[in-house]
C-alpha cells in the first residue's frame, strides 16, 4: 500500500510538472479585445443640441455633453452658451480670449466626451 502511495505521488508530480514546462513553451494566451464602435454625430446632430439644458460642442473633433458641466464652469455660462451646438475648437483653444486651457481642463473635458464628429460630406 505504501508502495502505490509513492508511486502515485511521484507521478502526481512529474505530470504537474510536466504541464508546467509545457506551459512555458506556449505563445501567450491572447487578450479579448472588446470592440467599441464609438458613435459618430453630423453636424446637424450637433446643431439641434444649442439650449443652455441640451448643450453639446465639439472640440478638436470629439463631441462633449457639457449640459451638466455649465452650472459647473469657472466662468459664467454665458461666455459657454454661444458655443452650444457648434464646433468650437478655436474657442476652446484660446477661451475666445488668447488664451488656452490648462491641462486639468483637457482631464475634465473627457468625462464629457459622447462621440466623434462625422467630417462634412463634400
Amino acid at each position: 500500500m505504501r508502495r502505490l502511495y509513492l508511486v502515485a505521488t511521484v507521478l502526481f508530480w512529474l505530470l504537474v510538472a510536466a504541464f508546467w514546462a509545457g506551459s512555458r513553451g506556449l505563445p501567450p494566451a491572447e487578450e479579448s479585445v472588446a470592440v467599441v464602435t464609438e458613435k459618430s454625430f453630423s453636424a446637424g446632430e450637433l446643431a439641434s443640441h444649442a439650449t443652455p439644458e441640451n448643450c453639446w460642442m465639439a472640440i478638436h473633433g470629439s463631441v462633449y455633453d457639457l449640459s451638466a458641466y455649465l452650472p459647473e464652469h469657472p466662468s459664467r455660462p454665458e461666455v459657454i452658451l454661444p458655443w452650444c451646438g457648434k464646433e468650437a475648437t478655436e474657442a476652446y483653444n484660446t477661451k475666445t480670449k488668447g488664451r488656452a486651457h490648462k491641462p486639468y481642463a483637457d482631464d475634465l473635458l473627457a468625462q464629457y466626451r459622447i462621440g466623434k464628429l462625422t467630417p462634412a460630406q463634400p
